[in-house]
């Protein structure tokens, strides 16, 4: 494709500005690579919890177990 050449053509209606601007836009979107979303941060609360959850047993007496410390 030389400089010349537009990248995309209206075949058919006569868009407005808007709605040209608007078209502009998403091919533009959608033309970059997708942002690798950063991994959640957690809270010591957080981590608090999950670590309890994994380390509780079922079973008699457990329910007791569960509120006593470590």
């Amino acid at each position: 494709m030389s400089a010349e050449e537009p990248l995309f053509r209206v075949v058919r209606g006569i868009p407005t500005a808007e709605e040209l601007a608007a078209l502009v836009g998403v091919v533009v979107a959608r033309s970059r690579p997708a942002a690798v979303p950063a991994p959640p941060t957690s809270s010591a609360w957080a981590r608090s919890a999950r670590a309890a959850a994994a380390n509780t047993v079922a079973g008699p007496g457990a329910w007791r177990a569960s509120g006593l410390p470590r």
